[in-house]
């Protein structure tokens, strides 16, 4: 994250399409956001599009030219750079006059920020000549939000040119798109999330932009999502040993979160936090000294000092008071606003329709479902459009997606290449091969089949609402997947950008009249409810292994609620009434893990 940026929160990345653009809306703030490269289509339509709204020169990308999918990624890269370079020059030639964008660009500041301050200064100044000097010296302070990328590090599918003949691996999906960003002339970071990739770090030494300059200056960072300090290690050493620093730690809560949910063994956000405070310096350090001795000895430029380390956090924030409290009390250097900004339409690419169902959505309405194919829960809401349409289909006997990009393939129980388990050609042999099973019953059968056919397109649903909103044509009818957090369940209307960031700096409440827990205890109470999905899978004879597994993610919930009610002591700037609420709440839960304990049969075996 560019921490020149006035701002300590940023936009992450949501879905494929819903922040696709969003660097148009928020950089000239100086705000930072994160786009999503993993759908290299999508990035070609956008491209297109805002080519031609902006009256730039576009020629097309088509499929199957040399090195396609990374120079797409490229162009589209270049062009929101391209734009929000002619938005700033536009930005700093205007006058200070209320409403337009450079006196937005003030506004939007935190109250305590130093700029704030001099802006309010110059706007009570009636001395011209004194006024015109501190606009000139406001100006030069603007700083432009960071365009972010993301990529899903495990969606890395092997690639084939048009005679069917297998690519380098250089080519595969996420070697690809990292390529896309390297070639680009951004100078920001790339979020790698979804866990490790042996393939894809050992390939980031090719491009000279992520090590260091002889200033010690890195031109493209890395920024991990991590679940824990375990992880920043083992991948922090495996790149440090190729003399790539890690940038940034962005933590993220394993289910209070949107999109793909990974859940930890019950170890919650509150504990992680807890361990990164208390080991920050030590993995810093240890990092440091194995990068800086590796660039050593591949004869790079090295770090004369340890550079910068960021640690943020993301998923469930939800109020100003708990945005506070992760700056101040985890002293963690940013933190992560997503869901909530899916009803701000300046902000997030989404149809009307789609933004409807979420504007009215209840805490009943999101849920985290399985329908991503890749096996992994996902969050969203009932009745988009999407689901509406797979159900349709199954009806008519016509289950499955036509799997127009695959970017989700994994499954070769039915073939020798990959495919998606939300495809027609897996679902209906998985279906036929159900049909024929003599040893099921039929209420068997048609539970396991539903769950087949249960598998969204995401790579298409989820990338739809950009295409809807902008009126691009398609060859086939569009419906929308969304992927919103449990957190969208307090928020009931439609805001504008300046109305978030002050609900996010505390000068605005918008919170509608549902109780809302805290986001440590609404994360607690996630993890319970998945731990019945994992108790009801091991049923009615679990193994030793799974019964291991779910003692420990028991015990690691029973710490993590002890810490949880430790913190409701450190809340100083809540109300008395909120914290006994909140340890009210604490309470109920270990009740609720007591009461798993003593029914039989899952521990009786052990």
């Amino acid at each position: 994250m560019n921490r020149k940026t006035p701002h300590q929160f940023h936009i992450p990345v949501m879905g494929t399409a819903f922040t696709i653009s969003t660097p148009l809306s928020v950089a000239r703030y100086g705000i930072n956001s994160v786009v999503s490269i993993g759908d290299d289509v999508l990035c070609e339509n956008m491209r297109a599009h805002y080519a031609k709204e902006y009256n730039l020169p576009y020629t097309a990308i088509e499929k199957f030219e040399e090195d396609y999918r990374a120079r797409r990624i490229t162009a589209y890269l270049d062009l929101l750079q391209d734009i929000i370079n002619q938005q700033m020059n536009e930005l700093r030639s205007l006058p200070f006059e209320e409403g337009n964008d450079l006196s937005t660009y003030f506004e939007l500041l935190p109250e305590h920020h130093p700029l704030k301050d001099k802006y309010s200064k110059m706007l009570n100044n009636k001395n011209s000549e004194k006024r015109k000097e501190q606009e000139a010296e406001l100006k030069k302070e603007i700083v432009v939000g960071d365009i972010e990328v993301n990529i899903m590090t495990k969606l890395d599918r092997t690639n084939y040119d048009k005679d069917g003949k297998e690519l380098p691996s250089t080519y595969s999906d996420a070697c690809s798109a990292f390529r896309g960003f390297a070639k680009s002339k951004l100078e920001s970071g790339i979020v790698f999330s979804a866990g490790f990739n042996r393939r894809l770090f050992a390939y980031i030494e090719n491009y000279s932009d992520f090590f260091p300059d002889k200033d010690g200056k890195l031109k493209k960072k890395i920024i991990l999502k991590v679940s824990d300090t375990r992880s920043s290690l083992t991948q922090g050493k495996f790149l440090g040993k190729k003399g790539i620093w890690i940038s940034e730690h962005r933590i993220e809560s394993g289910l209070n979160c949107g999109g793909h949910a990974f859940a930890s063994d019950g170890v919650l956000l509150g504990i992680i936090l807890k361990d990164f405070k208390e080991k920050r310096k030590d993995i810093q350090e240890t990092l440091f000294n194995i990068c800086n001795s590796s660039l050593q000895k591949l004869g790079k430029h090295t770090f004369k000092k340890a550079p910068k380390f960021t640690v943020t956090v993301q998923g469930g924030i939800g109020t100003a008071k708990e945005n506070q409290f992760l700056l101040e009390h985890f002293k963690v250097d940013g933190t992560g606003w997503a869901t909530p900004f899916l009803l701000v339409p300046e902000v997030t690419t989404l149809d009307p329709k789609t933004r409807k169902l979420l504007k009215n959505a209840t805490e009943k309405d999101l849920y985290t479902s399985k329908i991503s194919p890749l096996g992994v829960p996902f969050n969203t809401v009932k009745g988009t459009d999407s689901e509406l349409q797979k159900w349709e289909r199954f009806n008519a006997n016509k289950p499955g997606s036509p799997c127009p990009k695959g970017f989700l393939i994994s499954n070769t129980e039915f073939t020798k290449k990959p495919i998606c388990t939300a495809s027609i050609t897996y679902q209906k042999r998985k279906i036929k091969q159900l049909n024929e099973l003599s040893t099921l019953t039929e209420d068997e059968k048609e539970k396991r089949i539903k769950s087949v056919a249960q598998k969204a397109c995401l790579c298409e649903d989820l990338a739809s609402s950009a295409l809807i909103n902008n009126n691009i044509e398609h060859k086939w009818p569009l419906k929308t997947a969304v992927c919103p957090g449990p957190n969208l369940a307090y928020f009931s209307k439609t805001f504008k950008l300046k109305e978030m960031i002050d609900h996010i700096y505390g000068r605005l409440n918008l919170l509608n009249e549902t109780h809302r827990p805290n986001m440590f205890v609404k994360e607690i109470g996630m993890y319970i409810i998945h731990l019945h999905e994992e108790i009801k899978k091991v049923l009615p004879k679990p193994t030793e292994k799974e019964i291991s597994y779910l003692k420990t993610y028991i015990n690691n919930l029973k710490e993590g609620l002890e810490y949880t009610l430790e913190l409701t002591n450190f809340l100083d700037n809540e109300t008395s009434q909120y914290r006994e609420i909140m340890r009210n709440e604490i309470e109920n839960f270990k009740n609720d893990i007591k009461n798993i304990l003593n029914a039989p049969p899952l521990f009786s075996q052990s």
